[in-house]
């Protein structure tokens, strides 16, 4: 496979924060959204860009609670919305679009991992549900607003990609779920979503990104039993993290705030970055670094943008695909 998937020396690594990536670079004027900018490396996230003079939009779930998360920090704003169901992403793409701004960074922060088996809106697995169709319903209604911004999509995915390609046969996993199967699955939609958009929208100004942030203890484990994460050595019986590799929250927002804003990536778009730098292809099975060819496979990438056009009826390039 010929692919861009390759490091270009950055200068930054996994010990990198988002204001060290931010450093020396102005964001006045321009306005982002953050799913999931209220918690864990999204929180580090918005912290970080309006530092550097964004406006940021958080969407949220639990209002309330973004609120308070939020409160004290300058150039933030919150609205409601719901990534498993489609009529609340609908309702925050047309009010933000009614406010007539553009969009110049939208970063797909909000996820779910590894819940009990849950059902949203018509049946759709929830995982796949929450961590890509909603986020591919959010850009695609927003396409007007980021359009107009000529910036970039930032899509947060994770090295469990490898646990799963798209299981073409079983997407919503009606024959037997797993928890982690479906994560995988819906992190290599991740990529494979941002491969397409890129395709699709670099010719219109646009470029998009994926990335994995790398391990670090959030929110996002709200589904795992305490026994569970003792067993897999990342953390002791006292709850204390054990697993030296596992990054500090402005640690893990890094690259996605590089990935967002860097001038290092100007004129590239389409590819998985890790440690604030692209990744390299992964041809290891054993690996749990670099990106599996199945989450870049261009074709793959396009087979899930018709299925999610599909399944949501929202398309932003209908004529296209």
């Amino acid at each position: 496979m010929t692919t861009p998937q390759h490091k270009i020396g950055s200068g930054f690594d996994a010990r990198s924060t988002a204001d060290d990536v931010l450093h020396g670079i102005d964001l006045s004027g321009k306005l982002a959204i953050v799913t999931g900018g209220y918690s864990g490396i999204g929180l580090e996230a918005t912290r970080a860009l309006t530092r550097a003079g964004a406006h940021v939009v958080v969407p949220a779930r639990r209002i309330e609670t973004a609120g308070e998360a939020v409160r004290g920090i300058d150039g933030v704003e919150v609205d409601e919305l719901d990534l498993g169901d489609l009529d609340s992403v609908r309702g925050f793409a047309e009010r933000f679009l009614a406010t007539g701004r553009s969009a110049e960074i939208v970063i797909n922060s909000a996820g779910i991992m590894a819940c009990p088996e849950t059902r949203v809106g018509p049946g759709w697995e929830a995982q796949f549900a929450t961590n890509h169709l909603g986020h591919y319903a959010l850009v695609n209604l927003l396409w007007p607003a980021i359009a107009r911004g000529q910036g970039r999509v930032v899509a947060v995915s994770s090295g469990a990609h490898r646990r799963s390609g798209i299981r073409w046969d079983d997407v919503q996993f009606e024959r037997g779920y797993d928890k982690w199967l479906a994560y995988g699955q819906s992190k290599t939609a991740n990529v494979l979503f941002a491969v397409h958009l890129d395709a699709l929208a670099r010719d219109l100004g646009v470029r998009a990104f994926s990335l994995h942030p790398g391990g670090i203890l959030t929110p996002l484990q709200r589904h795992l039993p305490k026994e569970e994460m003792i067993a897999a050595g990342w953390i002791d019986e006292e709850g204390n993290p054990l697993e030296t590799s596992f990054k500090t929250p402005e640690q893990g927002a890094a690259t996605m705030v590089w990935a967002a804003t860097s001038p290092q990536l100007e004129g590239m778009g389409g590819v998985y970055c890790d440690d604030c730098d692209i990744a390299e292809l992964s041809t290891d099975p054993d690996s749990l670094g670099g990106v599996r060819a199945h989450a870049i496979d261009p074709h793959q990438a396009a087979r899930l943008w018709s299925l999610s056009a599909e399944l949501t009826g929202i398309n932003a390039f209908p004529t296209t695909h």
